[in-house]
């Protein structure tokens, strides 16, 4: 199975194809200096109460690196940060980038840490992604190219401050995301039927309740809104979708393929939806 070896990398996948996310790849905000806090910029929108700029801290920030509203931060208007996941990559930074070395305690780090966090994200999205190629059943043709395209993207993230500010994240995005397309089409070729292809559609506030998408292809839909109550929404691929505020009470996506926590936490839903085992069911559903 996929999992943390002792030193914390990401390692490969056993003969059984069952696959488990380690911790590597989950964010662990007590290990973190807040970096989502501080690098990234937010707009006063419905998703933030206020404008900040990119490496400026969040109002909100307290000296401990602990946010001073957390168990508010829906009903005061902060409800984009309860949607925000680093993959994990706040930690990796904090600890293992920059060794322990705070930007409060040592601001000669700040730029450079800043810049770097984006980075690590996006290289650890595509390792969730990876980590549950590998867990595919139907994907065992292409497990020696996906374990190849895991090490090569964990290895760019061991890399130094300077190195890692060099990666061209889309560059490797694009190489890794033709494999992952590839393993979604081999799985969704198991799905009796016909399937959909909405790839890229614009269905935001669509009237989809009910819908046979099962097996469909959604990625990078914009879904805002959409109707998706009690949708079959089985094995379809969503891979960069848009769910904010699509209503998935009730729907079905059991064994969706590269969801991810973000995406529902975005979402409404309800005890009713079904989920995949990887994930869970967000609080204010």
């Amino acid at each position: 199975m996929v999992r943390g070896g002792e030193d914390g990398r990401v390692s490969g996948a056993g003969e059984n194809g069952g696959v488990t996310v380690s911790a590597e790849l989950r964010a662990d905000c007590a290990n973190c200096f807040a970096l989502c806090c501080v690098a990234l910029p937010f707009a006063a929108s419905a998703g933030f109460a206020v404008d900040k700029a990119a490496g400026e801290p969040c109002g909100n920030l307290r000296d401990d690196f602990r946010c001073g509203i957390h168990a508010e931060l829906r009903g005061r208007g902060f409800a984009g940060c309860t949607v925000f996941d680093c993959f994990g990559a706040g930690q990796k930074v904090s600890r293992v980038t920059f060794g322990g070395r705070d930007w409060r305690r040592h601001p000669g780090t700040a730029r450079r840490m800043f810049d770097v966090f984006p980075v690590m994200r996006g290289l650890h999205e595509l390792l969730w992604y990876l980590t549950e190629a590998l867990g595919l059943p139907a994907a065992r043709p292409l497990r020696a190219d996906l374990r190849r395209a895991l090490r090569d993207t964990d290895r760019l993230t061991r890399g130094t401050p300077e190195d890692l500010a060099a990666v061209d994240v889309t560059a490797v995005r694009d190489g890794v995301n033709a494999l992952l397309l590839r393993a979604s089409e081999l799985v969704r070729a198991q799905v009796p039927g016909r399937k959909r292809s909405h790839r890229g559609a614009d269905l935001m506030g669509a009237r989809l309740a009910g819908a046979a998408l099962r097996g469909a292809n959604l990625r990078g839909a914009l879904l805002v809104a959409a109707d998706l109550r009690k949708a079959d929404l089985r094995t379809a691929d969503l891979i960069g979708a848009d769910l904010r505020d699509a209503d998935l009470r009730g729907a079905d996506l059991t064994g969706a393929l590269f969801l991810t926590q973000a995406q529902l936490n975005a979402a409404r839903g309800d005890r009713a939806t079904r989920l995949p085992a990887t994930l869970t069911r967000p609080a204010h559903w």
